[in-house]
């Protein structure tokens, strides 16, 4: 609580004093908040404690930040902001602050959303950001739908699915269709790959993240050992940079 209460104090020097703070509303702040997210994702992703902790320091402090704003324009403070979550987390958590029995994490996950409705939410899915980007997008809003019974009841039947699509897209190809359909076609395919990965216990974002900086990695590799040999990868044929992308998998 006292640390808490340093940054407040802090934050209020800052918009006193500080020419850029100063000049700081809650518009220009958004995308700097998104940057501290990505960056706060970097560091989880690469299992960097320290990063964590300072990069949740950054994002603490944009949170700071907004409530200050709030206070100045005699909206919301710092203690509507944490009252707010408080309530809201003791509302939804009725089998922690209530007589409500649960059998596991995915019943708790259920009668969140289920409760959220009850608070007058018109669509399950309005809780899904808009700018949320679109694979995090898809796998958020099964996620939700799933909470309110709108699920297959086996695995298989999601990989039915996949295949399903998989074969239309192909059928479409194969008819030279036109880009609008191909596109249609590829995206239901991904939203299919998006929910066999949910029902693996797959983060889709998280592993195609993953798969990128392995990509990342091993085509660094074959341009280092194509500096290395003084040419360029324009000069190298397929076979030599495959050679090299072994190379790298085998060295992983």
């Amino acid at each position: 609580m006292e640390a808490f209460g340093r940054l407040l104090d802090i934050m209020d020097d800052l918009r006193e004093g500080c020419p850029w703070d100063k000049k700081q509303t809650i518009e220009s702040l958004r995308y700097l908040t998104l940057e501290e997210v990505y960056e706060l994702s970097d560091a989880i992703l690469d299992k960097d404690m320290k990063g964590i902790r300072e990069e949740l320091g950054d994002l603490m402090m944009h949170l700071v930040f907004y409530a200050k704003i709030g206070e100045e324009k005699k909206a919301f403070d710092v203690y509507d902001v944490l009252q707010g979550i408080s309530d809201k987390l003791v509302y939804r958590h009725p089998h922690i602050y209530g007589d409500v029995k649960v059998t596991g994490a995915d019943e708790v996950a259920d009668n969140w959303e289920k409760l959220k409705l009850k608070e007058g939410k018109k669509s399950v899915l309005s809780g899904v950001p808009r700018s949320l980007p679109p694979l995090l997008k898809a796998f958020r809003m099964q996620e939700k739908a799933k909470g309110v019974g709108f699920e297959w009841e086996k695995r298989s039947q999601v990989w039915d699915k996949v295949t399903e699509e998989l074969q239309e897209l192909h059928a479409e190809v194969e008819q030279n269709s036109p880009k609008e359909k191909l596109e249609d076609e590829f995206g239901d395919l991904l939203f299919a790959l998006v929910n066999y990965a949910r029902y693996l216990g797959i983060n889709p974002d998280d592993a195609l993240e993953k798969t990128n900086r392995k990509f990342i990695r091993r085509f660094q590799y074959i341009e280092e050992q194509a500096s290395k040999e003084g040419r360029s990868l324009t000069d190298m044929t397929l076979d030599e940079m495959d050679a090299y992308w072994n190379q790298a998998k085998e060295k992983e």
